[in-house]
């Protein structure tokens, strides 16, 4: 372990690669008396879109549990979801949201619109945002016709199209695959069945994870918003967030520090604990 006494901090995104460049003395494999050298730390960074569709999450008929399933599996897993949008079963817009988000994000993933009935739009949505046509799989036509049998084969048969030139990836504990199509991962909007074939996918974009710390305090954020200012001056790359509670008699407010480095979040945490009062810390984590 390192202690760094001064810090040169460089952020470089080449490749989806954050170099942190930290210069210091006494660290360990340098030895005694080693000369000052500079270490650099790379760590990959993945960032993702959530694209919910669906008439009935925006009614207010169904409320959309995915969304924060999704990104509290994301996080786990070091991806940063950076986008959530919701939107109609519009054909037009399914496609314009779908090619949005796979030009400016690492992949996309779908939630809904993949069912056998008339409003079930995503795949139609999908595929025109990559210009292809709609074609029938035949490893899911397989699946389908045994699962459906004779009843309703027909509008069963819908799920068994995909865009032209999509893959099928293993869908867990789930029997049938889940249709990927570029970076874009088209999954079911039932809950039980989108968690499933997420946490099937998570070998797929997991990468360096989140290091993270929390601080409790028995004052507003007026009182500290100086000190939270302060920290993120020095520390520029440091997540840092600040979320008030109501009605709460063990604390006001909880404060997040998040890092995928370790050694740069602990050397946060020290810097805003030495800045805040000490009789306002009620914990931390």
């Amino acid at each position: 372990m390192c202690g760094w006494s001064a810090v040169e901090y460089a952020v470089t995104k080449n490749a989806n690669v954050v170099g942190l460049l930290l210069t210091g003395a006494d660290c360990d494999n340098l030895g005694r008396g080693g000369s000052r050298k500079a270490k650099a730390i790379e760590m990959r960074e993945r960032n993702c879109a959530l694209v919910v569709v669906g008439n009935e999450i925006l009614s207010g008929k169904v409320q959309d549990s995915n969304a924060f399933f999704a990104a509290r599996e994301f996080r786990k897993m070091g991806v940063a979801l950076s986008r959530i949008a919701t939107i109609p079963d519009d054909l037009a817009i399914i496609a314009e949201e779908v090619s949005y988000c796979s030009r400016h994000f690492d992949f996309v993933i779908t939630s809904g619109g993949v069912g056998p009935t008339h409003d079930d739009m995503t795949m139609e949505g999908v595929a025109m945002a990559f210009k292809r046509r709609l074609v029938m799989h035949p490893k899911l036509e397989g699946l389908i016709r045994e699962h459906f049998k004779e009843r309703s084969l027909e509008s069963g048969l819908k799920m068994a199209e995909v865009p032209e030139g999509a893959v099928l990836n293993d869908g867990g504990d789930i029997r049938f695959p889940t249709v990927q199509i570029e970076n874009v991962y088209v999954l079911p909007g039932i809950p039980q069945l989108f968690e499933a074939k997420l946490l099937a996918l998570k070998s797929r974009f997991a990468t360096d994870p989140y290091f993270m710390r929390a601080i409790y305090t028995s004052t507003g954020e007026g009182n500290i918003a100086e000190h939270l200012n302060d920290c993120v001056r020095n520390f520029p790359e440091l997540m840092l967030g600040s979320y008030p509670r109501i009605g709460d008699p063990e604390y006001r407010v909880k404060l997040t520090l998040e890092s995928k480095n370790p050694e740069y979040l602990e050397r946060a945490f020290r810097h805003l604990m030495g800045l805040l009062p000490s009789e306002v810390v009620v914990k931390t984590e």
